[in-house]
């Protein structure tokens, strides 16, 4: 018996995980489906998966396919191909094919907004940027007061006690000139006025792996749910974890974060299945917040990173569609097409890299 849950505890975070990911491709797909349908364009095929089919359905005017491997998907409309057929993706109006190419990270989006309001919504309380109180005696205590509702940090907008922590603990602190002490500048409202606060001091502390940790003496307030805190709350949250994305992105692309800080799809199960066990194994309701929060920044993530222009990419085909709105005269299928197939082939290229390296971790 004790053999069979051990099994259950393993397979079990990996199952969920994977249909979270599933389920996250599916609603963007979904999203490119529904707008080729409002706008009565020709859908050839609808696939959830990659590599060999396993099931497939013929429907009336769209083939449905589930494939092999539970990664990626597809809505094949012919954007590569030049047609007579009025109803092809090609021969509609590029107004209505920008909001097909935009609509799956739409819907990324909009699923990471949904999933926000539930976990704000299963929560005990509503969190604010408001300060509940300051130690006495404490570096801050000289500029910082309780009522203060922060609104920046280092002239960075601030939406969530997440986005504090990330400024206090990612950002560069100015020189104090002590080794000890940190230097933040605030942007507060206090009793209606709007304050900066330069030179906001913290004691820092040397830690083992050669860094500093800021010591936070402040505490921040958390209010009681209402059903307009609630959504106002999950999309100050939604705008706080897209926002951390492309910081992310921007890092990556300056060469701060190296392949081993990089998750692909087998890193990103795993971290689900990690993220997922470890509330479950405090809670039943830790669990579900878990699962949701790793949703939330996945489908967000999602969502973001095919709006880049990167080609094979939403972001790309979106541009391509710029040009032509501007050029009146659309690119060749065929160059469009090329250049589409070589971002394609390098993007999988780098997921595959990227694979291997999510396979050796989990062995190390």
């Amino acid at each position: 018996m004790e053999t069979v849950m051990s099994v259950l505890n393993v397979i079990a975070p990996i199952a969920l995980a994977v249909l979270i990911f599933c389920i996250i491709i599916l609603i963007h797909e979904i999203g490119h489906f529904s707008a080729a349908r409002l706008f009565k364009m020709k859908v050839y095929d609808f696939s959830l998966g990659m590599g060999p089919t396993i099931l497939k359905k013929r429907g009336k005017k769209t083939n449905y396919n589930i494939k092999l491997i539970p990664f990626g998907g597809s809505v094949q409309l012919g954007e590569d191909f030049e047609s007579d057929d009025p109803a092809d993706f090609r021969n509609k109006p590029v107004w209505q094919r920008m909001i097909v190419m935009l609509a799956g990270a739409f819907m990324n989006l909009v699923l990471g907004f949904i999933l926000c309001v539930i976990i704000v919504a299963i929560g005990k309380s509503v969190d604010t940027t408001i300060v509940r109180e300051v130690r006495t005696d404490s570096l801050p205590s000289r500029q910082l007061q309780a009522g203060d509702k922060i609104t920046h940090i280092n002239n960075m907008r601030v939406f969530t006690i997440a986005d504090i922590s990330y400024q206090l603990y990612n950002t560069e602190s100015k020189m104090s000139g002590d080794a000890d002490k940190a230097v933040f500048d605030f942007i507060i409202i206090r009793n209606g006025e709007k304050k900066h606060l330069n030179n906001v001091e913290f004691e820092a502390r040397a830690i083992e792996s050669g860094g500093m940790e800021i010591v936070l003496d402040f505490a921040i307030l958390r209010e009681e749910k209402t059903f307009f805190n609630i959504f106002s709350g999950a999309a100050k949250e939604t705008v706080s974890y897209s926002r951390l994305i492309i910081l992310t992105l921007v890092d990556m692309v300056r060469g701060t974060y190296g392949l081993n800080d990089i998750a692909g799809p087998v890193g990103v199960v795993s971290a689900i299945g990690e993220v997922s066990s470890t509330g479950f194994a405090k809670s039943i309701i830790d669990g579900i917040k878990n699962s949701l929060f790793m949703a939330a920044l996945i489908t967000i993530n999602v969502g973001i990173f095919n709006l880049l222009p990167v080609p094979a990419l939403d972001g790309s085909r979106f541009l391509f569609f710029v040009i032509e709105a501007i050029r009146r005269k659309p690119i060749k299928a065929e160059i469009e097409g090329m250049i589409h197939f070589v971002g394609f082939a390098l993007l999988m290229g780098f997921m595959l890299l990227v694979t291997v390296f999510d396979i050796r971790k989990l062995f190390q």
